[in-house]
């Protein structure tokens, strides 16, 4: 019996926050056969779980490509082991994942995951970029392997109507746009979005937050931080930078469960 969740993550209300699908297995599938889900599933994110002795083995698919680390389908699938009891709320999950081993711990009715920390932000020039985002200003860094955009308001990150296609072919279709948060709830806000990796616009991006927490607590000078992702869903996060590490506080909602036929 193989046991299908819809969860939406980084909410406390149903149909919003980012939902994500988690497959509980009990036993391998190809990689052909979940990504065949993931694109039946059409959701941002599948997350793929195998019991293994020393905690889960953790991956995550796209409708059109497997990632190397996904914040808010860890966030579902935690919620998942928790919520229905499989692994018990005193307990530490370690995840086996393309980034590494991953914990998650349960803590005040919400999930904490441990993430690595993305810092060393570098200022890029790309005019055609800002183009492509549809920006008349704006200042782009890179982190790594993540690019970022930093914008003068947040009207401007919440009013963006990106060219997808252009991004694409300039190599940036997978960023996140960032700014001083307008609402005092929050400290920054942010929208994320991948059309290189097949979901334009992603609602609530977790592994995002691994470079936008060290950035912003950087510019604040204030940790931890409250995040914002300003998506037509929305949903927020606590976002605590650790030294090397990044913890993201957040909740969840299942929204339902499945039993796939073999």
């Amino acid at each position: 019996m193989t046991r299908l969740f819809q969860v939406d993550a980084f909410t406390h209300h149903r149909f919003s926050g980012n939902p994500a699908a988690v497959c509980l297995l009990e036993n391998p599938k190809p990689d052909a056969w979940m990504q065949a889900l993931a694109a039946e599933m059409n959701l941002s994110e599948t997350a793929f779980l195998q019991k293994q002795a020393n905690g889960y083995g953790l991956r995550w698919f796209t409708p059109a490509t497997e990632v190397k680390l996904c914040g808010h389908a860890t966030l579902a699938s935690s919620w998942i082991l928790f919520s229905e009891g499989i692994i018990p709320v005193d307990r530490v999950i370690h995840f086996h994942t393309l980034s590494g081993i991953l914990q998650a711990r349960w803590e005040e009715q919400a999930v904490v995951l441990d993430f690595p920390a993305f810092k060393g932000a570098k200022q890029v020039e790309d005019p055609p970029l800002l183009k492509a985002l549809g920006l008349k200003e704006g200042i782009i860094w890179q982190v790594g392997e993540h690019w970022l955009v930093e914008t003068p308001d947040a009207q401007s990150v919440r009013k963006l109507a990106p060219d997808f296609k252009m991004m694409v072919e300039l190599g940036k279709g997978d960023l996140a746009v960032t700014s001083r948060s307008d609402d005092v709830e929050y400290d920054f806000i942010s929208r994320f979005f991948a059309p290189a990796l097949g979901v334009n616009e992603d609602p609530v991006t977790g592994s995002a937050h691994c470079s936008l927490g060290p950035f912003w607590m950087e510019r604040l000078h204030k940790n931890p931080l409250r995040a914002y992702q300003a998506s037509a869903r929305g949903g927020s996060m606590l976002v605590d930078v650790k030294g090397e590490r990044v913890e993201l506080h957040g909740q969840a909602v299942t929204v339902f469960e499945a039993i796939l036929k073999d």
